[in-house]
């Protein structure tokens, strides 16, 4: 699994709560600029519209050698994901505070797929408890090392 982009901005935002795996309907350029790693997914979102998934807001930059074939930038893009996983994602939007965000993209067998999360807003102060955590672990790593 080769990781292309990564959402780092969702685990600061969000506390994720359960993760889903899914596919994405592309176009061959949009595929072979995702494989160089001209994608974007700080301004993604996921939606979901007549039971169907779909991200909004992926920057996929323009293949360069595709000329006049080439995909829109920023289109609305499906994913592939079973019933019972719609489901899921649908219920987890209808309860207040609980939204559905796009964490990383990446490569699995060939295939492009991206991952997304059930996730729940943070409030201030949770997020900077995160940083003090994060802080405080750096510094026990810190210090470790300086006795070995």
């Amino acid at each position: 699994m080769k990781v292309i982009a990564q959402n780092r901005r969702a685990r600061y935002d969000y506390f994720l709560e359960q993760k889903f795996e899914a596919g994405m309907v592309l176009l061959g350029t949009e595929v072979k600029s995702i494989r160089r790693g001209e994608v974007h997914l700080s301004e993604a979102y996921v939606d979901i519209r007549d039971n169907e998934v779909y991200i909004t807001g992926m920057h996929v930059s323009h293949f360069k050698q595709a000329n006049q074939f080439n995909h829109d930038e920023d289109r609305r893009r499906k994913l592939l994901l079973n019933k019972r996983e719609i489901k899921k994602l649908s219920d987890a939007t209808q309860l207040s505070g609980y939204t559905v965000v796009p964490t990383k993209i990446y490569l699995k067998n060939g295939l492009v797929k991206l991952e997304i999360a059930i996730a729940r807003g943070k409030a201030d102060y949770d997020k900077r408890e995160t940083v003090k955590k994060r802080d405080a672990q750096r510094e026990i790593r810190k210090s470790i090392k300086q006795y070995e």
